[in-house]
């Protein structure tokens, strides 16, 4: 584990590492989730490439700072200095759901910092998504009991690593989005971007909005929105192909 004081919050961020001499890659996770309990076991079948798994403020091992807004475009602020702090640039970046609205948001701001985005079903709009719908507004002394009733077993288990007023205010800021949307800043985007869904997620309105822009688009069978996790090896097969084309 490694860690960096933050200098526009008194807070540490923390992250894992996978050395290697290949292209540095940066792992986002969403919302009650960690970055090694999501994308690990992901990480460890991408031989020889540097993988940083960002734990964001608030969740895994970061720090808990109460002055910390926990919206999108702070979270993102935190991954930029993270890769700073490393002298990373022209990173591949793989992102789940709210770490893919942090991703899209550090590519439109910090272009320099990114190469190429994969991203798997992303918050993309005003409104959030059902999970963040549902954490929005409510008391953070009851987020437990919301998350043990609401999610599954696997989803509770990570989430009990997070501090309850971080998940209910990035579940604020996930609702509230950003001006412009991470829809419409990845629309403008000119790194090259994959977009990953989960079979089980089919229908899906992003999907089909993302692929009208051009962007490709990749299906993980027998998955959900969780799909890390639903199905690591397919989804890791998707990342790996995405990540060469």
């Amino acid at each position: 584990m490694r860690e960096l004081p933050l200098a526009f919050v008194q807070a540490r961020v923390r992250w894992l590492e996978f050395p290697g001499d290949g292209r540095p890659t940066l792992f986002l996770h969403g919302l009650g989730c960690t970055g090694a309990s999501d994308f690990a076991h992901v990480a460890a079948r991408l031989p020889g490439r540097r993988s940083v798994l960002l734990d964001h403020l608030g969740f895994g091992l970061s720090d808990r700072p109460a002055d910390f807004d926990y919206r999108i475009e702070s979270h993102a602020r935190v991954a930029a200095a993270v890769l700073d702090h490393l002298e990373l640039s022209d990173v591949d970046v793989v992102a789940h759901s709210m770490g893919g609205a942090i991703a899209i948001l550090l590519a439109a701001h910090r272009p320099e910092l990114v190469r190429r985005l994969v991203l798997s079903e992303p918050n993309l709009d005003v409104g959030g998504g059902q999970f963040s719908t549902l954490l929005a507004g409510r008391d953070p002394a009851g987020i437990d009991r919301i998350v043990k009733l609401t999610s599954t077993p696997a989803f509770a288990a990570r989430a009990r690593l997070a501090d309850p007023v971080a998940l209910v205010r990035s579940a604020e800021g996930l609702v509230a989005s950003t001006d412009p949307t991470p829809f419409e800043l990845l629309a403008k985007l000119v790194c090259p971007v994959r977009f990953l869904v989960g079979e089980r997620s089919l229908p899906d309105a992003d999907a089909e909005r993302v692929a009208a822009l051009g962007i490709p688009v990749s299906i993980v069978p027998r998955a959900g929105h969780d799909m890390s996790i639903d199905n690591p090896d397919d989804f890791t097969a998707a990342v790996a192909a995405a990540l060469v084309s």
